[in-house]
């Protein structure tokens, strides 16, 4: 199987190293020159919460040739329009593009790709790019090898293809398939919205959030938002690493407490976690805010749900956006406090 990963920064570079290191024929694919050039130099270098390093094949998309049977979709939302029409000459009849990106944006990929070559899954592990060449892992390493990926078919179907593809994530880290990959895709959605959105409202990592008797609030309360606004819309939540996620809807405001502690215990591992979109911000880029947090108040227009942490959280980031800055931990936070009160 020839196996491209398209969009090889922090998540990708993982991904490839391992997989290479498993003896597959892979190629990771980035714009970005220097990163390519270290990767072929010396490697792709594991560092954070492990220490590894693999040979790998790197090219810039103006190199890409020939037909892939499996393309890890790692990019930006941003660029998915110019991204997968770029893309298509290199697929078969047979290939899969497997969606590995944040937010749910299957239905986009599908109507480009064709529906037939779409699987989709979900990142369980964090990672920050910190050189060209070298990505930190910011999960702790044996939640990593057990929980790294959930995948499956937009249909819930369990096929033989869906089982080869678990069988290369597995030489990165455990992979579950899931029969019920809207509602993988709204669990990682979540998650996201609670801790990465928030995480770059407030400029911190995750672990900024959970040691904020504010923050760890507000992650409470984007987390109900956006479970909300998913039943509202059909969604059956899935079960992440055995975890109920629709268990952290708030009914009452004695429940706060409760979903507090379980955020604190289930994030854990995730603390020292740094979101990409913080990362873009401090580049001076535009981030994938729309596609997160941004789902949310979008999807809930005309339901009639309130979602205002949500929106705090996309309002601050893109006036960080506008403005070319970073965002500020001390001031944005009295933004959620006010919101509490």
């Amino acid at each position: 199987m020839r196996i491209a990963i398209l969009g090889a920064g922090s998540l990708g570079t993982i991904a490839g190293a391992y997989i290479a290191a498993g003896g597959q024929d892979v190629e990771l694919i980035d714009v970005y020159q220097a990163h390519v050039d270290a990767l072929n130099q010396s490697g792709a270098k594991i560092i954070g919460t492990t220490d590894f390093q693999a040979q790998v094949k790197a090219i810039t998309p103006d190199n890409m040739s020939g037909i892939y049977d499996l393309v890890l979709l790692l990019t930006k939302q941003l660029y998915n329009d110019s991204i997968l029409r770029d893309l298509l000459p290199f697929l078969g009849k047979q290939s899969v593009v497997l969606s590995l990106q944040n937010g749910i944006p299957e239905e986009k990929i599908a109507a480009i790709v064709g529906r037939e070559r779409v699987i989709a899954g979900s990142v369980e592990f964090g990672a920050t790019f910190m050189e060209p060449g070298v990505s930190s892992l910011t999960t702790e390493y044996n939640h990593f090898k057990k929980y790294a990926f959930q995948i499956g078919e937009l249909n819930g179907a369990i096929t033989e293809r869906v089982q080869q593809i678990k069988s290369i994530l597995d030489l990165v880290g455990g992979t579950t398939i899931s029969d019920n990959l809207i509602g993988t895709k709204w669990s990682k959605l979540l998650i996201n919205n609670a801790f990465s959105g928030l995480s770059v409202a407030l400029n911190t990592e995750y672990g900024g959030v959970l040691d904020s008797e504010i923050g760890i609030v507000c992650a409470a309360h984007i987390a109900d938002e956006t479970i909300k606004v998913g039943h509202a819309n059909g969604v059956k939540f899935a079960e992440m690493n055995g975890f109920d996620v629709a268990s952290l809807e708030i009914k009452s405001e004695k429940d706060i407490p409760v979903h507090i502690q379980t955020l604190r215990t289930i994030m854990e591992p995730s603390r020292l976690l740094k979101a990409s979109m913080l990362q873009d911000l401090e580049k001076k880029r535009k981030t994938e805010i729309d596609f997160i947090n941004g789902v949310v108040p979008q999807l809930s227009a005309e339901k009639g749900i309130l979602t205002p942490y949500n929106e705090m959280v996309v309002k601050l980031v893109k006036q960080a956006e506008e403005t070319q800055t970073i965002t500020n931990f001390d001031s944005n936070i009295k933004f959620f406090e006010e919101l509490n009160d």
